[in-house]
């Protein structure tokens, strides 16, 4: 299969790919030294037509691409969607739609939690796939037939592993189980959370909220300073030095010298200088201006033994739905069922998920069904 670089041969085969109702569609990418993935190859295929699409060759436009990508009337079909949904909204500011990932559908189908492609595709078709080439460096040029071969495969088997999923999610009438979940896949907000949300993401280590108010500040400043420079946010300052610089309240380049967690000598950059900004405007915020600091929550005595009979009866739902636990409901779930019983506000308790699972856990919540081992087996049985 020889790799697309001309524009013309590009606009040939999206046109030709265009009038299928679906595409399988994979990127290969480097990301190890940037905030952003570098797009270095993309890969489609329909049942009749494939394509290797060189993004990196002189003069390339992705721009049918991108139109492909926001044509409702085709399906894009992904595994493990997430990355790739990424990388096409960060270079063409649109999330694709309509939207199948196969790795969700395979869950709902049974095939277990977060299986992986080449897993999904012996499953299924009964063919191995060559891995060797996974972990090779996508920008070099020229690309060897053998990495060609294994790009090439990551779409040509999704056509027939997304027909399977399909028509078995049709035959049990599960399709509108998939529809829920590719509504957060496709959230814009997904791949474009606010800066001001970066804290969010670290491991709370702090005790005061004066501690939490310059997290919250180094973290928001450390996201817009790596998207800016386009590298990771480690190399920006580390997850570590935020939460001694939180502790320490360093307000001048002496100060942020002593720290364990930065470099010797970077306290004299102009990076360090535009860090100590941010620090001391939040050491300054008057009281009443403070974060609160996350409540925790005193759980009602007997919740982890609640927690650990409920994921027993999710094990027992899952196998007799034939589908993966994860989909019905998180550990997180789990808990809040466990600590509030109908006042948990998770996904468990809503839409299907409520009806495949979340009553049996209320059930099993106020007693009104339990548990017993009989003959070799956990089976539910009503207490009334």
């Amino acid at each position: 299969m020889p790799l697309i670089t001309r524009q013309e041969d590009l606009e040939n085969v999206l046109e030709r790919l265009a009038r299928s109702d679906f595409v399988t569609i994979d990127t290969e990418f480097i990301r190890e030294t940037t905030f952003w993935p570098e797009l270095c190859l993309v890969q489609l295929a329909s049942p009749d037509t494939t394509a290797l699409i060189d993004p990196l060759a002189p003069g390339i436009d992705l721009a049918p691409f991108f139109r492909l990508m926001g044509d409702e009337r085709t399906i894009k079909v992904f595994h493990a969607a997430r990355q790739d949904i990424e990388i096409i909204f960060h270079l063409g500011d649109l999330i694709p739609a309509p939207v199948f990932d196969t790795q969700v559908a395979a869950m709902v189908c049974g095939f277990g939690d977060s299986v992986s492609y080449d897993q999904l595709v012996q499953k299924v078709t009964g063919e191995r796939i060559d891995k060797s080439s996974r972990f090779t460096d996508w920008r070099h040029r020229p690309l060897s037939d053998k990495q060609l071969d294994y790009a090439l495969a990551d779409v040509t088997h999704l056509v027939d592993v997304y027909r399977h999923l399909r028509d078995r999610l049709e035959r049990d009438d599960r399709a509108h189980w998939l529809n829920e979940e590719m509504q957060v896949l496709t959230a814009r907000e997904t791949y474009d959370p606010h800066p001001d949300d970066a804290w969010k993401r670290l491991k709370m280590r702090v005790k005061k909220p004066q501690e939490l108010a310059v997290v919250q500040a180094v973290a928001a400043w450390r996201e817009r300073e790596a998207r800016e420079r386009n590298v990771p946010r480690g190399r920006v300052i580390k997850d570590d030095a935020i939460y001694e610089i939180a502790q320490q309240g360093p307000r001048d380049a002496a100060a942020l010298a002593r720290l364990r967690t930065t470099p010797r000598g970077w306290e004299r950059s102009a990076t360090a200088n535009a860090l100590l900004a941010v620090v001391n405007e939040a050491l300054d915020l008057p009281k009443e201006s403070l974060p609160k600091l996350p409540r925790h929550v005193q759980q009602p005595e007997g919740t982890s033994a609640a927690a650990e009979l409920i994921k027993v009866l999710l094990k027992l739902v899952a196998e007799e739905e034939g589908v993966a636990p994860k989909v019905l409901a998180s550990s997180d779930d789990i808990d809040r069922i466990a600590a509030r019983g109908e006042d948990a506000d998770v996904p468990a308790m809503h839409g299907w998920r409520r009806e495949v699972f979340g009553e049996k856990a209320l059930a099993l919540v106020r007693g009104d069904v339990a548990l017993k081992f009989d003959k070799r087996r956990i089976a539910v049985f009503d207490t009334k």
